[in-house]
């Protein structure tokens, strides 16, 4: 088992902090077994602590960034797209082949449509007393009150009742 040393942690706790790497890939990044990295954490408060502020951290920056990519499904948006054609010149390069050449070159914007799925995600989330994917329909009648009241049926009406089910079927 590697020992702990702190700019080991600290290596872990930056690959962590950086990316969405899972503790088998830092571990290997670091050269250390992944029940040396359980055991650093369940034993060295420190080095917990900071890998638990790693963790805070980049979830934290997904959610901004899921934040900033929901914005643009509810909008919409536009991107370039740079086409270009190349042929080969007459000229010759320093390694003795044909220089290419641009021979079209066209930026395209593409418009995509604001995303139906995101604003019906965000209107049932963010105003859920307006906006529910939802229906409930009660029937009551006045006061509250069932429509039509429960009676408790004798054995001779409900023998009849099943009766006549079974007929019908």
């Amino acid at each position: 088992m590697a020992k702990y040393n702190k700019k080991m942690a600290d290596r872990i706790v930056k690959l962590l902090r950086s990316d969405s790497y899972t503790i088998s890939e830092v571990c290997d990044m670091v050269n250390i077994a992944e029940s040396t990295y359980y055991k650093w954490q369940a034993e060295i408060k420190e080095f917990s602590e900071n890998i638990k502020k790693a963790n805070d951290y980049r979830m934290k920056f997904f959610v901004a960034e899921a934040k900033k990519s929901l914005l643009k499904k509810i909008q919409g948006y536009t991107v370039q797209e740079k086409h270009t054609v190349m042929i080969d010149s007459k000229e010759l390069g320093p390694d003795g082949k044909r220089m290419p050449r641009i021979k079209e070159q066209k930026i395209i914007d593409k418009h995509f449509q604001p995303d139906t799925g995101a604003i019906i995600f965000t209107l049932t989330n963010g105003d859920p007393d307006t906006w529910k994917n939802r229906q409930n329909s009660e029937l009551t009648g006045k006061d509250g009150k069932d429509l039509i009241p429960a009676r408790v049926l004798s054995k001779k009406e409900a023998k009849e009742l099943l009766d006549n089910l079974e007929n019908e079927y």
